[in-house]
């Protein structure tokens, strides 16, 4: 069955920076986009940023120059690379893909940016 499972989170001050980490299992990684979710407390759940299988990405404005996605197909994992992280940055961070009819979820990982 397919997973997803989200690594890396954790608490870092304003300006820090944190790589996430999504290692998925029971689907052939290389021929599916990958996405990166963040829901903050009391918030609707934002797309972060996506890869596609051709290492095409998409980024959100507010983290567009200060986040990097990419993925390592033979190690099925797909990565965050946080910089310059602000108090508004903070929230669970979640892996998400799409294979065949069905769209699987990580179970999160907690980032906090605070002093």
């Amino acid at each position: 069955q397919v997973q997803l499972v989200e690594s890396g989170g954790g608490l870092v001050q304003p300006g820090g920076s944190l790589r996430l980490s999504c290692a998925a299992s029971g689907f052939t990684f290389s021929d599916y986009g990958m996405t990166w979710y963040r829901q903050a407390p009391g918030k609707e759940r934002e797309l972060v940023a996506a890869i596609s299988t051709t290492d095409t990405t998409f980024y959100v404005d507010s983290v567009k120059g200060r986040f990097t996605i990419s993925r390592d197909n033979a190690k099925s994992t797909v990565y965050l690379q946080m910089s310059n992280l602000k108090p508004e940055d903070t929230a669970v961070y979640l892996c998400n893909t799409r294979v065949m009819f069905s769209v699987y979820w990580g179970r999160g990982t907690q980032v906090t940016v605070s002093s």
